[in-house]
């Protein structure tokens, strides 16, 4: 952390991460993590994990199976809450080929943007249900460009969320010095994404 600024971009998540610790949760870690995956957030030890971790697909030992719409906690008994979903949507043949789409058959895929969109909200309405008063949830999103059309995601996550009721304390983008690119991604009509962001809401 240069000069102990807490800067809006950083090319390390977990440099966000622990930003957004520092700055929001004085505990000093996310209570909940229901997207936890292989856990990467955690790989370093630098961010604790989490108390209560679960995936729809758990990957890792000790990970709850849990739908991120739907968890067994109690209403308002969660002070924070991170959240790292899937941002791609496709129904193409390359989902059957053992090379292809890795990324969307490791952490599941939705068939469109719509239903992407859906799995945000159902998610935000999730997280504000088993949030405390001023618990604090914080979102991980990016923007997508899907058959020649842009979508920008995280003004949508902004409106859903402010729409359930969340404040919005802060927003952090993560900046990649490389991206993977398929062949049939080298004919562009719009820049590459080389960012991604980070919500961070409070239940107000």
């Amino acid at each position: 952390m240069q000069d102990g600024v807490i800067k809006s971009v950083s090319y390390s998540q977990e440099e966000i991460l622990q930003w957004i610790l520092r700055l929001y949760v004085p505990e000093g870690h996310f209570e909940v993590d229901p997207t936890f995956s292989k856990g990467n957030f955690y790989k370093s030890g630098a961010i604790p994990k989490p108390e209560y971790c679960s995936d729809i697909l758990p990957q890792a030992d000790g990970v709850a199976r849990a739908d991120c719409r739907s968890l067994p906690l109690e209403d308002s008994s969660v002070g924070s809450m991170v959240v790292d979903l899937p941002f791609l949507a496709t129904s193409g043949a390359s989902l059957e080929k053992s090379d292809g789409n890795i990324i969307n058959r490791r952490f599941g895929v939705c068939k469109n943007e719509a239903e992407l969109l859906e799995l945000y909200k159902d998610t935000l309405a999730e997280a504000w249900r088993i949030l405390r008063p001023t618990g604090v949830l914080v979102m991980k999103c990016q923007d997508k460009v899907s058959s020649g059309k842009q979508y920008i995601m995280h003004c949508d996550i902004y409106t859903m969320a402010r729409d359930v009721g969340f404040e919005v304390l802060d927003l952090f983008v993560l900046l990649a010095k490389n991206r993977l690119i398929a062949d049939w991604q080298r004919n562009q009509k719009h820049a590459r994404k080389y960012h991604s962001y980070f919500w961070v809401f409070r239940k107000s």
